[in-house]
């Protein structure tokens, strides 16, 4: 399994502003994170929509962390624009099989449930000083 592009620039996104201290606008963003400024903008909406980025605007505008960087964790970023984590499709709500009596079902919610808790382990804080958080 591979992480999806949009999820890998949310982080990359996240990672910059987290190193910031001032606004950034979109532009800067882009360039800096080498996303294009189309997704960018795309994944900065999704983002603030999470609540783990503010967006100003005028002149002066841009984007900032909605939070300290110790307070986001790589999991918030990654679900910010994909949605809830999950290995499996069958682990949806919507999904309809027969999960009371299938066996894959138990095996990939222990296997998601332990991914979730590991990238919560991440804050950006943890990973812009290089270590792990501890929770």
């Amino acid at each position: 399994m591979v992480m999806t592009l949009e999820a890998d620039y949310a982080v990359r996104i996240v990672e910059m502003l987290s190193m910031t201290q001032s606004r950034i606008d979109a532009h800067t963003i882009s360039e800096e994170t080498q996303v294009p400024l189309r997704f960018a903008l795309k994944i900065l909406r999704k983002l603030v929509a999470g609540g783990l980025v503010l967006s100003y605007k005028g002149a002066r505008g841009g984007y900032t962390l909605a939070r300290k960087p110790g307070e986001i964790t790589l999991r918030q970023v990654i679900e910010s624009v994909e949605g809830p984590y999950m290995i499996s499709r069958c682990q949806q709500e919507e999904y309809d099989c027969a999960k009371t009596s299938c066996r894959f079902y138990r095996i990939y919610d222990e296997i998601s449930a332990v991914v979730r808790e590991k990238l919560d382990s991440y804050t950006f804080e943890s990973i812009d000083s290089g270590t792990q958080a501890q929770k």
